[in-house]
């Protein structure tokens, strides 16, 4: 009994520190201290915190305190979509929609996508509606698309941003935002 104790209180211990360096990075990253982030998201990552890796494939995405690195961006998206974290499954959805760090691949991208948007994430929801817009990865569903876009763009949390992006791409001249911003009138 009392090794089984030791061996949770040991295993909550590694947890707690795994959040906590999360925590400690997470705050650094955001005030984009990167080099320094890094220092504290790398271990958590490697104990296996989902955030933790979906940050670490931020850094080498972005090149935030490492040099850039579509190859390690992907294993480290991979390992926190492989737990269900939404962030991650979306990252892994956009590497395989670009073909960063993988051969691109239309249908599992899909996947992915419907995976983050299952959990409601908006930013998953208007890629998914991407993918039904162009059918690219399933048959193509106009309707599908502008239920996708119209929950992603009036998502509380990420739909102002979304619309953002969505007009800043348009005006940039990307065909695909002028599209769908006519498809949708906005």
């Amino acid at each position: 009994m009392t090794t089984m104790l030791l061996l949770l209180l040991s295993i909550a211990a590694q947890a707690q520190s795994a959040d906590a360096l999360y925590e400690a990075g997470k705050k650094l990253y955001d005030q984009k201290k990167y080099t320094e982030a890094v220092k504290k998201l790398l271990p958590a990552a490697q104990k296996g915190h989902k955030k933790a890796q979906y940050r670490m494939g931020r850094c080498y995405d972005k090149g935030h305190g490492v040099a850039e690195d579509n190859g390690k961006a992907f294993e480290w998206y991979s390992k926190s979509a492989a737990q269900g974290y939404h962030k991650g499954l979306y990252q892994v959805g956009r590497c395989y929609k670009k073909g960063k760090g993988v051969a691109k691949d239309k249908k599992k991208a899909f996947d992915y996508f419907t995976k983050a948007a299952k959990q409601g994430y908006a930013k998953a929801e208007f890629a998914l509606g991407e993918c039904y817009f162009e059918g690219k990865g399933v048959a193509e569903d106009k309707e599908k698309a502008r239920k996708l876009f119209l929950r992603a763009i009036n998502d509380e949390k990420d739909g102002a941003e979304i619309l953002q992006e969505l007009k800043t791409d348009a005006a940039a001249g990307d065909e695909d935002a002028i599209a769908i911003r006519q498809f949708l009138g906005k």
